[in-house]
């Protein structure tokens, strides 16, 4: 794995994007699409159309699913992933538990000590995705998207290994800190890259594209009238990765319920 620290992960990342969108003839879709699927164990029963229909493998991997499929639980908080929750933890001196006897800032990971401050007794909950998932992540709270600030940064895999292994690995790679605010609740909702995240997209918000040329800017926006129901998608990852949610204690929820689960977009998080 110490062969990561030499590979030029941004240019593979945008290599693997390009190859994983390639247009495939008609009659090669389905056996094709069908062997990716197969090797990650995807239920095809969710997927909306069928095989045939998606033009690529990228295409396919940002599937929506048939209507239904993941109903809107009751509540005020719902999860933003199909996704495996690694870590869950009330936050302590500004710091968040990236794996055992590590840790980072938390306000270098929201990329703002203003946007740290703001968070009355935090708490946090990671999602990681692997390919197997579905790769739209949803809205956690109804609320007003206040805004949007990408940071270009490493594509580190978001593996155990990398979690174990590289420091401060969540404010190291590039991310899309989303803040929103529900009623004068506070919540982050951040969009974390990896190695072969091809890109990440924003679905309010098409302007929003990471990962998009070798030298990537900082992007900061703020919003006026951008209102985000519960459940409603908000961003897709066009590869694996991880979402982190940061939110006000508040919101009621005991993070130590959350850890180590899985969980169901649109479900109940509470």
């Amino acid at each position: 794995m110490y062969i990561l620290f030499a590979i030029p992960k941004r240019l593979l990342s945008r290599f693997v994007g390009f190859v994983m969108h390639i247009k495939l003839p008609k009659f090669l879709r389905a056996p094709i699409i069908g062997a990716f699927a197969s090797m990650y164990n995807i239920n095809l029963e969710e997927a909306e159309r069928p095989l045939r229909s998606y033009p690529s493998i990228g295409a396919f991997f940002v599937r929506y699913l048939k209507e239904g499929v993941r109903p809107l639980g009751d509540g005020d908080l719902v999860h933003p992933a199909d996704a495996f929750i690694s870590q869950s933890h009330f936050i302590a001196d500004g710091k968040l538990i990236q794996a055992k006897g590590k840790h980072y800032l938390l306000k270098e990971f929201l990329g703002s000590e203003e946007y740290a401050e703001s968070l009355q007794d935090p708490l946090f909950a990671t999602y990681y995705l692997c390919p197997t998932d579905y790769h739209r992540v949803h809205s956690p709270v109804s609320a007003k998207i206040l805004s949007v600030t990408y940071i270009p940064g490493a594509l580190w895999p978001v593996n155990e290994w990398s979690v174990n292994k590289i420091p401060h690995l969540f404010s190291v790679n590039e991310r899309v800190v989303i803040e929103m605010d529900a009623g004068g609740r506070k919540l982050f909702a951040v969009l974390v890259g990896a190695t072969n995240v091809g890109k990440m997209t924003l679905s309010f918000d098409s302007e929003i594209v990471t990962n998009s040329g070798p030298k990537s800017a900082p992007v900061h926006k703020t919003y006026d009238s951008v209102y985000i129901e519960k459940g409603q998608e908000i961003g897709v990852f066009h590869m694996g990765s991880t979402v982190v949610l940061v939110m006000d204690s508040s919101f009621g929820v005991d993070p130590h319920a959350l850890m180590g689960k899985r969980s169901t977009v649109r479900a109940p998080l509470v």
